[in-house]
């Protein structure tokens, strides 16, 4: 059944000239069927980049969000638009505003787990893969206000020592992922290399070999001489990890690490997403498209990523 609704989609992407995008946290299939798999940064390039006439985006709303803000002329579907992201709920513009006012002359870092409403109130987005260079990148004289991920946020102080006024949003599925599960799991996989990603809590953090964005753990994987790894960050990029390197063993850091939004797109939906044209995400406020896509803008502009350091021959 799975095999006859691939070729059935295939068949409807074709037909309506569409491009299917989706987010290393999908279900398997769903990677399996994807013309392109990525992290959230490699998706908005992407999305910028595709020659297609529909972008079905198969990841969470505020995602397909960003790309019709990068792509106006686009249809941009998402095949369940109850998808959401709790953190991005975590605030909202008029919240935006008022910490603005409170510290006036702050340069606004938003990253991109937000609204298009909240992008429109900030200065320049980032990604968790070059949340730190787009910091960097900042007149230091300034003072930086980081919404909405207080880990995020934190994980770039660290690198960056740069003070910033951080907004005390979180991921719940990065939360779920503790430190004793860290500890218990290289019990049961001595030697395994720990990747974290900077959604995490700064005890896990600590606990990890690296601290890398989804897309950075697949390059670093694939690069790396280690053979086993575990993996703090939703569990969906084993499916990935593991095709991608076919010899080497990937573990979850913790049976928690699901996030319900993300496994809400099926085959089925994309399918009746594909053949209805729909759901459409759409900005419908100009003001908010322009100063949105600006302060995304702003981003891409910024091409470089934190270089993870590669592990040395002789590690585990």
């Amino acid at each position: 059944m799975t095999n006859d609704l691939q070729q059935q989609i295939r068949r409807l992407a074709a037909e309506r000239r569409a491009i299917i995008l989706a987010h290393n946290y999908q279900p398997d299939e769903i990677q399996a069927l994807a013309d392109f798999t990525g992290d959230s940064l490699e998706l908005s390039r992407k999305a910028a980049q595709v020659e297609a006439e529909i972008i079905v985006f198969c990841g969470v709303y505020f995602m397909a969000e960003t790309a019709a803000l990068l792509n106006p002329t686009r249809t941009i579907l998402l095949p369940d638009t109850a998808a959401g992201c709790p953190m991005a709920d975590m605030i909202n513009a008029e919240q935006l505003r008022q910490l603005k006012q409170q510290h006036p002359g702050a340069v606004v870092v938003c990253y991109v787990n937000s609204t298009a409403e909240v992008k429109a109130e900030s200065d320049i987005c980032c990604t968790s893969a070059n949340a730190v260079p787009v910091v960097r990148s900042l007149p230091p004289q300034q003072p930086v206000i980081f919404v909405p991920d207080q880990h995020l946020g934190h994980f770039v102080q660290e690198r960056t020592g740069r003070p910033m006024i951080i907004w005390p949003g979180y991921c719940p599925t990065h939360m779920r992922i503790q430190e004793k599960d860290i500890a218990a799991a290289r019990h049961t996989h001595p030697g395994a290399l720990v990747l974290a990603h900077p959604e995490c809590s700064q005890p896990v953090r600590a606990a990890a070999d690296q601290v890398l964005s989804t897309g950075q753990m697949c390059r670093y994987a694939a690069a790396s001489d280690a053979a086993e790894f575990i993996i703090a960050t939703e569990a969906g990029i084993l499916y990935r990890l593991r095709r991608e390197n076919p010899g080497k063993r990937f573990h979850r850091a913790s049976a928690r690490a699901l996030c319900p939004n993300m496994k809400k797109i099926t085959l089925e939906k994309i399918r009746w997403s594909l053949q209805h044209r729909a759901p459409v995400v759409a900005i419908a406020d100009a003001g908010v498209q322009a100063r949105a896509r600006r302060a995304m803008d702003r981003m891409l502009a910024i091409a470089a990523e934190t270089p993870p350091a590669r592990p040395p021959a002789n590690s585990p």
